[in-house]
């Protein structure tokens, strides 16, 4: 007989060691700050392709793990006519021909995510995703490719596009188009390109979105604005950035948001994992792979000591840097005090630290005035999910002059010969210019999986329209899915100690307010 517990999610049951009935939803509350929308595109048309020194940094480049070089054709996806083998054009990618390569790539990012593998092999007989139809606007990766074949094999239909203009990985597009899946994107797009695509994807003849899987909440703006009766009719969104959960929570407090959201940036298996392993990891390889620099006694300052802040300054340190922190949160520099950084306000430093990165999801959190202070061959790059923490576009100006390097590397001039190097165009650091680990994307993309069968399965009245933090019973079975890649062995409580601590055997372990 199995004893193994059950977790109950919309209606199909999952086991593992740690599960067990049912759960408590707990409603967040609303942020005060205020934050605008990303500004929608003007006329100004796509940008040239041409590659000049001074070319915009929206111009096209192969993905950075690419087998195939992009740039042979720099044709706009826009202006071609492609077909896959089973002769539907329901897409636009760089190259269908490539989709052998990024087939590849997609299996070797199934090694590593044996989680949502075997959450598709548990629920796929069940297929609780059966009638939804997923938009989605993401990273379009390898890992993201898992993710999308795990909801595609659990019943649901899937309209895709990316959350960033530099993080495709065209290979990866092109394999995901290939077998059915609408794909709008390519590495290299342009500001009016981000937001074709993003409605391409939406506006489809006879195809009526029904859930939304949003990082940035891009396009969740994009159908609340565009389509309003089509966005009354979305069953749930889930979201997964600190932008676009703060976007979700300005919708709910003006009475606007119409439909139940998830919170997935602020679980646990997100945050603490994705939000800070994953960084913790990925800055130095961004970093190394478009500037080589030397990590041993660099002055740098990290911009916001969040849990992406806590992954990068904890990386930098073992590396050897000196590292300043800043800070508008006296928790949070408190934290950083008593791990060892300095904390400082950034124009006590900016003359000379030799790099800036910023987590902070605010904007403008480096001004042009500190640009013109800081010293000669310094670096700045964001890891926050908008490119709006550097004022980039002050930058653009006639009297300082832009020089392509290598991909998502300029050189900003001044006229006094002082060079200032700007990653990405001050957008996503490790998505558009390396990799980030695979194991850890697995993690978040479980926590997605679920959330999304979670809303689309809830009974009527479960969710009001609102924004919900993931039950504390889905955040440990996420976990629990992963802990055998570790070979680890949870210790179980004895039926005393459970009365003890007043805990159900099987979880979950901790109230909603602990702090992990």
């Amino acid at each position: 007989m199995n004893m193994e517990p059950v977790l109950q999610v919309g209606g199909m049951e999952l086991q593992a060691g740690a599960m067990a009935q049912a759960h408590r939803h707990r409603q967040i509350q609303f942020v005060e700050d205020k934050q605008e929308f990303s500004r929608f595109p003007t006329k100004a048309g796509r940008r040239s392709l041409s590659r000049s020194i001074s070319q915009s940094s929206t111009d096209s480049y192969s993905s950075a793990a690419s087998y195939t070089d992009s740039s042979d054709d720099e044709t706009s996806p826009r202006d071609k006519i492609q077909v896959n083998s089973k002769g539907t054009n329901d897409f636009c990618v760089k190259n269908i021909k490539h989709a052998e390569f990024g087939r590849r790539e997609i299996e070797i990012a199934e090694q590593d995510m044996s989680a949502l593998i075997s959450l598709r092999k548990r629920a796929q007989g069940e297929k609780p995703l059966a009638g939804a139809k997923i938009v989605g606007c993401t990273h379009i990766t390898a890992q993201t490719a898992v993710l999308i074949e795990t909801l595609v094999a659990l019943g649901a239909q899937c309209r895709w596009t990316a959350c960033n203009i530099y993080s495709t990985q065209n290979e990866v597009a092109a394999a995901l188009s290939e077998i059915g899946v609408a794909v709008f994107a390519w590495k290299g797009e342009s500001e009016d390109d981000f937001w074709w695509c993003i409605n391409k994807c939406i506006n489809m003849e006879g195809w009526q979105p029904n859930m939304i899987l949003d990082d940035g909440g891009d396009l969740t703006h994009w159908v609340y604005k565009k389509y309003p009766n089509g966005f009354k009719k979305i069953r749930g969104i889930v979201e997964e950035s600190v932008t676009g959960v703060h976007r979700l929570y300005q919708l709910s407090k003006a009475g606007k948001l119409c439909v139940p959201a998830m919170n997935v940036n602020d679980s646990v298996t997100k945050q603490k994992f994705d939000n800070l392993y994953c960084c913790r990891e990925s800055i130095l390889d961004g970093l190394k792979r478009t500037t080589d620099v030397m990590f041993g006694g660099k002055q740098v300052v990290v911009c916001g000591y969040g849990e992406v802040g806590k992954g990068c300054t904890a990386a930098l340190k073992a590396m050897g840097s000196i590292v300043y922190v800043t800070e508008i949160d006296p928790i949070c520099s408190l934290q950083a005090c008593m791990d060892g950084f300095r904390v400082v306000k950034l124009n006590e430093v900016i003359r000379q630290v030799d790099i800036i990165i910023t987590c902070t999801g605010n904007k403008n959190v480096v001004t042009r005035d500190q640009l013109d202070r800081m010293k000669n061959g310094s670096i700045v790059c964001n890891m926050g999910h908008s490119n709006t923490e550097i004022d980039v576009a002050s930058l653009r100006t006639p009297e300082l002059t832009w020089e392509r390097v290598r991909s998502q590397v300029d050189h900003v001039i001044w006229p006094d010969g002082k060079r200032v190097i700007l990653l990405a165009e001050g957008r996503l650091l490790n998505l558009s210019c390396s990799t980030v680990p695979t194991f850890v994307l697995s993690i978040t993309a479980t926590t997605q999986a679920l959330a999304l069968i979670e809303l689309y399965n809830a009974p009527e009245g479960r969710y009001k329209q609102d924004v919900y933090l993931l039950p504390k019973k889905m955040d440990e079975y996420v976990a629990s899915l992963h802990l055998s890649t570790f070979d680890a062995h949870l210790t179980e409580l004895s039926d005393e100690q459970a009365k003890y601590l007043g805990l159900n055997k099987n979880g979950p372990f901790k109230p909603n307010y602990y702090r992990y």
